[in-house]
């Protein structure tokens, strides 16, 4: 039998080419990039991967639950109420997400009634409302922690409803451009603990403040170490830290600088104020640093104490127009 040679070489040339081809079709599926996959959703509930584009309907998912609600990097105007469970509020990446401007209930940007809430990474800004008692943060129910967080330029960082009992633990956190008092409104303040329970403040900062206090707290126990109070940018401020109705506890290696703009420089931390509630017997300021800005003159105290009760100050270290004492009735 004659083999047709052109006719085989025919079929092997033709043999190549649908191998070449096929080659090249593989080669471009993997190099091309796979845009037909859905964007991840913003807002993903860890323990069950469920995505969201609200954060409120991530928050309702959870319910009465548990869980962990991560969040994308993004400047979102959005707000959310937690009316239960347990969940934790967390920035996939510290710093990077931003609520903003957008308040719940006339309250804030977290409105938290639920068994416990956390909050970690997360950026509050310009939240204000109508009664100007906007926060970036409202606590009330259940005990609340944040940690790596920043509030500013707006009314309360973080404001505690008056029947509150839970514990708060706020760490690494900053507080700026927060706070102000209308002459028809009541004041606002960088945090406002204005329930019973315990408050601690660890490694934090509060700077730039426009009116109220940098700390105010009607709770039994207080909490204040390792944290900064910088009144030099301070606009119309009065107390660094309020005990309104007395407390125990601890203030202690805390840096102090009071400025020039003061609505009220008559002392640094005021002890019950407004009445003594709890007690203040052995409540304690130790180790602490405290001045005022370069080149202004003026006399003021570091504690003055309303309450009538042994307070103990030691290992303080104050500029020489401080007085380290004050009884005041």
């Amino acid at each position: 039998m004659r083999i047709d040679r052109g006719a085989a070489l025919g079929e092997n040339r033709a043999m190549s080419r649908i191998i070449l081809l096929t080659l090249l079709a593989c080669i471009l599926a993997f190099a091309l990039p796979v845009s037909a996959q859905p964007a991840q959703a913003p807002f993903i509930v860890e323990e069950t991967g469920q995505g969201f584009d609200t954060l409120a309907d991530a928050v309702a998912a959870i319910g009465g639950g548990s869980g962990t609600i991560m969040i994308a990097p993004g400047r979102y105007r959005q707000c959310a109420v937690q009316e239960a469970g347990r969940i934790a509020y967390v920035a996939r990446e510290p710093g990077t997400v931003i609520l903003d401007g957008v308040a719940c209930e006339g309250k804030g940007a977290l409105v938290l009634g639920g068994r416990s809430a956390q909050v970690e990474g997360i950026v509050f800004q310009n939240i204000r409302v109508p009664d100007a008692n906007g926060a970036g943060i409202r606590l009330e129910e259940g005990d609340l922690q944040v940690r790596e967080s920043l509030f500013r330029d707006g009314e309360n960082g973080i404001l505690v409803a008056n029947d509150h009992d839970g514990t708060i633990r706020v760490e690494q956190s900053t507080f700026s451009g927060l706070g102000q008092c209308p002459e028809d409104q009541g004041c606002s303040h960088s945090i406002y603990n204005s329930g019973t329970g315990a408050l601690t403040v660890v490694r934090s900062r509060f700077e730039r403040g426009t009116g109220g206090h940098y700390l105010k707290s009607r709770g039994a126990r207080i909490e204040v170490t390792d944290s900064s109070f910088d009144d030099s940018e301070g606009r119309a401020t009065n107390y660094m830290i309020d005990l309104s109705n007395g407390a125990t506890g601890t203030i202690a290696h805390n840096h102090f600088v009071q400025g020039e703009d003061k609505e009220n420089y008559s002392a640094f931390i005021m002890v019950a104020p407004e009445g003594v509630e709890h007690s203040s017997a052995g409540l304690t300021v130790a180790n602490n640093q405290a001045g005022l800005v370069p080149g202004l003159e003026r006399r003021t105290a570091f504690v003055a104490d309303a309450s009538g009760e042994a307070i103990r100050l030691e290992g303080n270290r104050l500029d020489s127009q401080i007085a380290p004492f004050e009884r005041r009735e």
